[in-house]
């Protein structure tokens, strides 16, 4: 009898223990969840920055202070007289109304706003988990690599903005492509560290499948610099045209290489930037496409087959919103949403390629104290 109230005991307080990480974890992944909605919200109020040109709005990076906007005429009026003294304004919007600089700097200061939220939104829940104990070392180890990524974006973003406050009517598409690939690399990042904490139960693919997910993933970071490139440089108002790209389906050699050196051209040349865009998303198509037979074939069912045939579905559905942006000339009705389904396609990839990586279940952190699985970790 006392043998048997000790184990029942025991089994009790296992349970309980194993109730409460199930908590912890669920907490940590709802805060990582949440944290990837406010990016995916800020990256799209990005977006409609850049297609309203309202980036330089704002010509000077006040980290705390900018959080308080202009209240007053006399505030609007010297914010306003600030961005008449560069040169977009000269050349872009002479003869602007103080109403109309109003709408430009809400954009621009919507946006900083929201950055400034995601830094504390990540920052003070991730020091009380630490603080509690909750998160392992190296799922700790990768949150702070992430805040430190964040950290960089915020320094990037201001470099960008000032790109454009000097001689130029826009920003660098340099600085524009760095920037928002950056912050499509931390989203991802959220995203496949939030699915690595989920409980779920290895999916055993071949490794060529696993494979597949990783560089489908790899290939839509690099479509997404590319269209920032293309946004940057106003390459798709140029060639507007689908299936042919001045007039050709491949451009002569001599027009798509004719500046030195000859790198310039990939980021530069107008028509090299549209054409590489086109090209990758040519080849990501397919790619997708092929990872998705593969996964048919192979595994006939379940999570990796649900993935695979969302992101093939994604993919296809971009470029076909893609293609219709391009020949509308990008309207902020068709630009924004190409935009936010690459970040929604970018997610999926992320998924997808982390539950195929997955080798074992993730459950309790701490828990190997009390005999039960650890949960902390994101591999």
């Amino acid at each position: 009898m006392v043998r048997t109230a000790a184990a029942g005991n025991l089994v009790h307080c296992m349970t309980s223990v194993a109730s409460s990480f199930e908590i912890r974890r669920r907490a940590i992944r709802l805060w990582l969840l949440a944290i990837a909605t406010l990016i995916f919200v800020t990256v799209s109020v990005g977006g409609a920055t850049r297609l309203t040109e309202s980036g330089l709005s704002i010509v000077e990076w006040k980290p705390v202070t900018g959080v308080i906007p202009p209240f007053d005429a006399a505030a609007w009026q010297t914010e306003f007289d600030k961005y008449k003294a560069i040169t977009q304004y000269r050349e872009r919007h002479p003869g602007m109304s103080l109403d109309e600089f109003k709408t430009i700097y809400w954009w621009e200061w919507t946006h900083r706003l929201l950055a400034r939220l995601i830094g504390g939104v990540f920052l003070v829940p991730f020091l009380w988990f630490l603080w509690r104990g909750w998160i392992d070392p190296p799922l700790r180890t990768r949150l702070w690599t992430i805040f430190a990524l964040g950290a960089a974006l915020g320094v990037v973003g201001w470099l960008m903005v000032a790109s454009g406050l000097s001689e130029r009517i826009r920003v660098s598409q340099y600085w524009l492509a760095f920037h928002l690939t950056l912050a499509c690399l931390i989203f991802a990042a959220i995203v496949w560290t939030a699915e690595a904490v989920a409980p779920r139960a290895a999916i055993v693919v071949p490794r060529r499948i696993r494979v597949g997910a990783l560089v489908v993933l790899v290939l839509i970071l690099v479509q997404i610099y590319l269209g920032a490139l293309v946004s940057g440089t106003r390459a798709g108002l140029i060639y507007n045209t689908w299936p042919l790209i001045d007039g050709a389906l491949v451009p002569e050699p001599a027009r798509l290489f004719f500046d030195v050196p000859l790198w310039r051209n990939f980021f530069e040349n107008t028509l090299t930037v549209q054409f590489d865009h086109r090209m990758v998303a040519y080849a990501l198509e397919f790619f997708v496409l092929l990872h998705a037979v593969d996964v048919v074939r192979t595994v006939r069912g379940g999570a990796a087959l649900t993935g695979a045939l969302a992101l093939a579905s994604g993919v296809t559905l971009q470029v076909t919103l893609g293609i219709a942006t391009l020949v509308h000339q990008a309207p902020l009705a068709l630009a924004l949403p190409h935009q936010a389904l690459a970040l929604a396609v970018l997610a999926i990839a992320a998924v997808h390629a982390r539950r195929l990586a997955r080798e074992h279940t993730e459950v309790g952190a701490a828990a190997r104290d009390a005999g039960t699985p650890r949960w902390g970790r994101a591999t």
